[in-house]
């Protein structure tokens, strides 16, 4: 008996370290007002030097591949 007793706590370690990170996303999606990594700067709407640069550096390509 000791045997199934010490099988369902080990099972029972290794499904808690299975289903930990779904309970913390869980968690701290249902803490901070149904956002999981709190406040998210929105794509697209600050500008951007390196944003910027990477559109100079598709139009420039793209000129150059146009061109062929």
């Amino acid at each position: 008996m000791g045997g199934v007793v010490e099988l369902w706590v080990v099972m029972l370690i290794i499904a808690a370290a299975a289903f930990a990170p779904l309970g913390y996303f869980i968690y701290k999606f249902t803490k901070d007002s149904s956002q999981p990594f709190g406040e998210i700067e929105p794509h697209g709407d600050s500008p951007s030097l390196v944003n910027d640069m990477a559109e100079k550096a598709i139009k420039f390509i793209g000129g150059l591949v146009g061109k062929k």
